[in-house]
């Protein structure tokens, strides 16, 4: 008979016939080297599929491009009908532009790699005895997981303890409604320790022991310890993969491929034209294919899907060095655009660093006062003992909460040698927070005759109605409440009362409560916060803050951070519940402070902003924000306090929580989408004297001036310069000084697509005339040489000139960016090969140039784009006549 062999991580959790509960040391759960074993043993908690593309399917994929195939077409050709050297030439140019998209390719999904890998979900476990967060596809088999209300379950795993835990499994049961959990017996632990994989009872259903990998817990919290990882968990069986990072289309990705069929469709007919119009005028049928073919890759913008593919992907990976993590790549256009940034006040304004300041106790009348000094904490007077005794009490166990913390540092500094705190106490009861009533309590069994001790704490008016307090005594206590929120602190109540008996009652409400006092929390602005904000009025976004908090309290945060500027006033959660939709709508346009809100009215208050036509970013944190930050153009949830479920609705993660991370992120995102338009109007702008030299010289009956040899070295400096040069390009000086761009607009329209034609036209007649000049006085291949030279400085002209919209060109050189150089470094030292290797120059049916023919053409093409400076400068004009009249009518 087989050996059973039990899992000693699993197996030392059975230390009585009543519980499984951790005793000794095995709260220590699994140590980090045994977690490692078992890594490698079980392989990472990851499901199959979303794996990296290889280079060999990056480079089927790209083969099939189009123009590739047209490359393959020309040099198929020259072999065909013997110019052996001509073809092996466009083979190699192949080659070199298939190394060339490889690296773009293979740095776009590395970038992408490390963003899925970043923004993977996490898990809270437990090892060497201290929690820790580690990714979710680092779990292994034995963890003690630590689960609450929120959190994305990343295992499969066995209940060993939970506190009202409920769980939606509707993933993988298709069932809505969450279901409840009970412990799981020694017995079931025993029966997973022996297998490999998971033995959990299918989902679905009331108090069953497993909670399992992939469903939300919505309810309570947990400890579990893990039964089986990937594949091996329920999930893994059914085959469903979860967490990759999405990457559907967006609407500019939607509005390239139009353009570039719409190109593509149009270089098509006219290749065609060109083709029948040179056989049929020539009877040179090879020379009519060669043309047509170098019009079709003159014509064919293939460059537009790769900046729209490379400057998302990257510009992601910048945020996420940013501390600003992005699950839905598509948002970084929307975060240039954003007109109102709604951020919370504690853990994003704030340093989410809670300290007890203040505390009034004495009942109703609050009659004693005390700000906490060092002094004071070390020997704390004795009528406040029961006020910490009892907040301490309505607290959890082993908190998470800097509100809860803060409360149980004070107790073990101040109450250490007294009879008020209670280790031996048994909780027995808890009424959690609900939007209907702000309070939460616990029931304690404080005494062998059975009488227990309920303690609640929460918003001061929930206190008080928990207490049944007539008017005049909540009058009092609100006048208090008042002059410690406009210090700016967050203020508690707290109450106690007792109970006999385990018939508990439904509702918290109905416990005969005793007010006991107030306490005032500290919890400072973040210091970098006033100057992000200022940054943000200057970028023309608007920042409205909403806060669970008094509205006295957010007020004077409000007016620290900057905010207290408008005219609306704070409006409230209770003025919201009033208002109609247009109500709120009309509300919101004023506002910048909005106070004792719940989560669920969020959703309404982006709901107003973006029905006013303003372009919204949220940032939420719990589980009942989700709503809020879906529907949000750019939802932010927070990194470090967040829940799964608000990670997983939001389109950005914060790492670090800070309001200062969300301003960096939107002058990078404004940076991104700026360099993403300088970079497609380049490459409009350099299409268009390459089609038109590729076209015109055979309808006017010239020599043809560029072959497919020639469109393949231009694509070798055009390639770098779009996809690697303008997306290093730095952020311009006024990128935080200018209001948000329109949504609504298109990325590349307008002005902009007429600017960028008559860039490439300007270019096109510099062309031009240097070959219709050059033609009769110096050889053909000469006169090619020296049109094509033009064509290049030309090339390198436009890329300058498009690094600013507005600064000039001179003004421009001292940006640095490295790269830009490099680009430009080879792309000169290509023309320079191409016009004086004697190889180069039989190949491309060149001939040297002299050096003033040289030094000639270089001018000519500078000086293809100097029009264009003019426009610049006309602009700059008008942009200091504009910030004139507003600094006027300011």
């Amino acid at each position: 008979m087989a050996e059973t062999r039990v899992d000693p991580a699993l197996q030392r959790v059975q230390v009585s016939t009543e519980s499984p509960l951790p005793s000794g040391g095995a709260e220590a759960g699994l140590s980090n080297a045994q977690a490692a074993e078992r890594l490698a043993q079980d392989g990472p908690n990851a499901l199959p599929g979303g794996q990296r593309r290889s280079p060999l399917s990056i480079a089927a994929e790209t083969v099939r491009e189009p123009m590739f195939l047209l490359l393959l077409a020309a040099g198929t050709l020259y072999l065909t009908f013997g110019n052996l050297q001509e073809g092996l030439t466009l083979f190699g140019f192949v080659l070199v532009t298939l190394a060339l998209t490889l690296y773009q390719e293979g740095k776009t999904e590395r970038a992408i790699e490390a963003l899925r890998d970043l923004t993977s979900p996490r898990a809270l476990v437990i090892r060497d005895g201290q929690p820790q967060r580690i990714a979710g596809r680092d779990v292994v088999r034995g963890d003690l997981l630590k689960l609450g209300e929120g959190d994305r379950i990343p295992a499969d795993a066995l209940l060993v303890s939970a506190e009202g835990l409920r769980a939606d499994e509707s993933l993988l049961t298709g069932e809505a409604v969450p279901v409840g959990k009970r412990l799981a017996r020694p017995e079931e632990i025993a029966a997973a320790s022996s297998q490999a994989s998971s033995v959990l009872a299918p989902p679905g259903g009331d108090d069953l022991p497993g909670v399992y990998a992939g469903t939300l817990i919505v309810q309570g919290h947990a400890l579990a310890i893990v039964t089986a990882t990937g594949a091996r968990s329920e999930i893994g069986r059914i085959g469903t993969a979860l967490g990759r990072v999405e990457n559907e289309r967006s609407p500019l990705q939607k509005q390239t491929a139009r353009l570039v069929r719409k190109l593509a469709v149009l270089a098509l007919a006219l290749s065609v034209a060109l083709v029948l119009v040179h056989g049929l005028l020539k009877g040179d049928w090879l020379q009519a294919l060669l043309a047509g073919i170098a019009l079709a890759m003159a014509m064919l913008p293939e460059e537009y899907p790769v900046v729209m593919t490379v400057f998302p992907a990257l510009g992601a990976r910048r945020l996420s060095k940013q501390g600003v993590l992005t699950r839905r790549i598509n948002a970084i256009e929307t975060l240039g655009a954003t007109t109102v940034l709604c951020s919370d006040k504690t853990g994003t304004l704030t340093e989410n660093r809670m300290t007890v300041t203040h505390l009034a106790a004495g009942g109703v009348g609050l009659g004693d006062r005390l700000t906490l000094s060092a002094a004071a904490q070390a020997n704390l007077p004795e009528a406040f003992h029961a006020l910490v005794e009892v907040a301490i009490l309505a607290s959890v166990v082993d908190p998470y909460d800097p509100m809860e913390q803060a409360f149980h540092q004070l107790g073990q500094r101040c109450l250490a040698d007294t009879e008020h705190l209670h280790r031996d106490w048994r909780l027995v009861q808890t009424y959690a927070l609900s939007p209907a009533l702000r309070a939460m309590s616990h029931v304690w069994a404080s005494s062998a005759d059975g009488l227990q001790t309920v303690a609640a704490k929460g918003a001061p008016e929930a206190v008080v109605d928990l207490c049944h307090l007539d008017a005049a005594a909540g009058l009092r206590i609100s006048a208090v409440v008042d002059e410690l929120a406009a210090e700016g602190l967050r203020v508690l109540a707290v109450a106690r009362g007792t109970f006999a008996g385990q018939d508990w009652p439904p509702s918290e409400h109905d416990f005969d409560f005793e007010f006991i006092g107030l306490l005032g929390l500290a919890d400072p602005l973040r210091p970098e916060v006033p100057a992000a904000v200022a940054e943000c009025r200057a970028a023309g976004i608007r920042v409205v803050m909403i806060t669970g908090d008094y509205p006295a309290t957010a007020s004077a945060i409000a007016h620290q951070a900057g905010l207290a500027e408008r005219d609306g006033g704070v409006l409230s959660g209770d003025e919201i519940a009033t208002l109609s939709d247009d109500a709120l709508r009309e509300r919101m346009a004023t506002v910048s402070v909005c106070a004792r809100i719940a989560p669920e009215q969020k959703l309404r208050i982006v709901q107003a902003l973006k029905a006013r036509g303003d372009i919204v970013a949220m940032t939420g944190d719990g589980v009942n924000d989700a709503p809020a930050l879906r529907a949000a153009h750019v939802g932010v949830a927070m990194g470090g306090r967040g829940t799964d479920v608000a990670r997983e609705s939001a389109s950005l993660v914060l790492v670090d929580d800070d309001f200062a991370s969300i301003v960096r992120a939107v002058s990078l995102g404004r940076r991104i989408f700026d360099n993403l338009r300088k970079a497609m109007s380049y490459i409009l702008a350099v299409h268009v004297p390459i089609a038109g030299m590729a076209l015109l010289p055979v309808l006017f009956g010239w020599p043809a001036l560029l072959y497919p040899m020639h469109i393949a070295l231009l694509e070798l400096i055009i390639d770098p310069a779009c996809s690697v040069a303008f997306e290093n390009e730095p952020a311009e000086r006024d990128v935080m000084q200018r209001p948000p761009r329109d949504a609504a607009a298109p990325l590349f329209g307008g002005a902009a697509l007429w600017l960028a034609l008559l860039q490439g036209l300007g270019v096109l007649a510099a062309v031009m005339g240097a070959f219709a000049w050059a033609s009769p006085r110096i050889p053909e291949a000469e006169a090619r040489a020296f049109a094509f030279a033009t064509l290049v400085t030309g090339n390198l002209a436009l890329i300058l000139s498009n690094r600013s919209a507005t600064q000039p060109l001179w003004a421009t050189l001292r940006t640095p960016n490295g790269t830009l150089w490099v680009v430009i470094g080879l792309a000169l030292a290509l023309l320079v090969a191409a016009l004086y290797i004697p190889w180069a120059v039989g190949v491309l049916r060149f001939a040297p140039l002299s050096g003033h023919e040289f030094a000639a053409a270089v001018a000519l093409g500078w000086l293809s784009v100097a029009w264009f400076e003019g426009v610049k400068w006309l602009r700059r004009r008008g942009a200091g006549a504009g910030a004139r009249t507003r600094g006027t009518a300011i």
